[in-house]
């Protein structure tokens, strides 16, 4: 029975606490410029923000130099609502409970973009947030610690009024991207681009659980955690881009990009009475396959399993997906009311994720995107779009820490031409994700779970040309 609580304590802990305050794909963020916001369909773009989504069509952009600077403050929920076991005189009844979560992206999330054509060809240059990016801190508890840590200690004669659960988790996860790319125009209708983008990972896993006696506050167990994650990897990009007079098609394609992170585990150890194992000590001492072949001996094979993900030196994957995106543009009246058909298709299943989660996905993630933008004058434009987002998602994919819900998001806004060299861009979008409903069995007990999440975003920036 020790083992058993004890392998539900480091499932919990150790569980990937990754967040997304994006729009994209399951590790990719497209969001950058704050044009998407307030438009969403941007693949067919020529301005600045084609630095990222169309760099080919920097060959009909603005000739010389550009400059863009965005800041976007993220809001997003993440809730789940079990049928949890409740211990009773008479045995164990269910209660409804909700387990809300906060995400955050503090302060803000910022991108930057700059270009400079000539004649035939241009240069750009993008960095912002490529993927994931936020951090997650659950207070309350989660189903998958909670539930089966009730009906074990309730089998062991220990109900709620004895035993107490002191736990506190946090996980960071943000993919930085600074990408490069070359654009050149072979005659008045085609034109392509090519580039590279490094990706540099930075994540953390901290946090501490314990189950403790209220009479006397004496640990049933505990485990402590706190891993440092960094690392880099590379994704080449190609670009082309077709023009007849007021009709634009488009297409990008980002190759895979492969990030095999290792740990820098600071923290790692458990107790129970009687025993305390510094797990991290033992691997610097005895290596990581020995280590865990003393774990299995003295704590259990189903433990030792979890732990070993977590040793120091450990590669975790969180490979970025290669993204196909295809677009349509068309002036309806020319200089003045425009619209976007674009679409995704990201190659998540292969894409190497940590546990190898992708071989649970049905498909990659497909997206479709429509954008509408109307110059009022020649000092305000505004836009509005929407996009559909249909993840791959399978009830063995999603887990309380790291769950996907498809989604529809509308996104609405503004520019403003201060000057004929300054550009002021407001937006904002939403997505209204589709609850997921699965079952989930924690330490034998069925459990029927809900996530349902919320995402809001404000965006503000500024685009320069000299």
């Amino acid at each position: 029975m020790k083992h058993s609580v004890l392998t539900l304590l480091i499932c919990t802990l150790f569980g990937t606490f990754c967040t997304g305050v994006h729009a994209g794909g399951l590790m990719t963020n497209t969001n950058y410029h704050i044009a998407f916001d307030r438009m969403m369909a941007r693949g067919a773009s020529t301005e600045i923000d084609a630095a990222y989504s169309n760099p080919a069509g920097l060959a009909w952009g603005h000739e010389g130099w550009q400059l863009s600077f965005n800041i976007q403050k993220p809001f997003q929920w993440r809730n789940v609502e079990a049928t949890v076991p409740q211990p009773t005189a008479t045995g164990i009844g269910l209660e409804n409970k909700l387990y809300k979560g906060e995400a955050d992206a503090n302060p803000f999330v910022p991108a930057l973009f700059a270009s400079y054509k000539h004649k035939s060809w241009a240069v750009s240059l993008m960095a912002g947030i490529v993927g994931s990016g936020g951090r997650v801190t659950y207070d309350d508890g989660i189903p998958m610690f909670e539930v089966p840590v009730r009906g074990m200690m309730f089998q062991q004669g220990l109900t709620p009024d004895i035993y107490g659960i002191d736990a506190y988790m946090q996980g960071k996860q943000y993919i930085y991207g600074v990408q490069a790319a070359f654009t050149y125009k072979f005659n008045e209708h085609w034109s392509a681009a090519a580039g590279i983008r490094a990706n540099i990972y930075s994540g953390y896993n901290r946090g501490h659980i314990a189950a403790k006696t209220k009479a006397t506050g004496t640990d049933l167990m505990r485990l402590n955690l706190d891993v440092d994650q960094s690392g880099w990897g590379v994704c080449p990009i190609l670009s082309v881009n077709y023009r007849y007079k007021r009709l634009l098609l488009t297409a990008r394609y980002e190759f895979r990009s492969k990030l095999s992170i290792p740990n820098e585990t600071n923290q790692l150890s458990i107790s129970t009475p009687g025993s305390n194992v510094d797990i991290n000590t033992m691997s610097k001492v005895l290596g990581n396959k020995a280590t865990i072949a003393a774990l299995k001996a003295r704590v259990g094979a189903d433990v030792a399993d979890k732990v070993a993900g977590y040793l120091d030196g450990e590669n975790v994957r969180y490979d970025m997906p290669g993204l196909l995106s295809v677009a349509v543009g068309y002036e309806f009246i020319p200089n003045k009311f425009r619209g976007t058909l674009e679409y995704h298709w990201f190659d998540d299943c292969n894409a190497k994720m940590q546990d190898n989660k992708q071989n649970k996905l049905t498909h990659g993630t497909h997206e479709i995107l429509l954008g509408l933008e109307w110059d009022i004058n020649k000092m305000f434009t505004v836009s509005a779009g929407a996009q559909r987002t249909d993840y791959g998602i399978s009830p063995e994919y999603q887990s309380n820490t790291s769950f996907a819900c498809d989604s529809y998001s509308v996104g609405m806004g503004g520019a403003v031409n201060i000057t004929k060299h300054l550009r002021i861009n407001v937006g904002y979008f939403c997505s209204i994700y589709s609850d997921y409903d699965c079952t989930h069995t924690y330490s034998t007990i069925p459990v029927q779970e809900t996530y349902s999440r919320t995402n809001h975003v404000i965006g503000l920036g500024a685009d320069y040309k000299f």
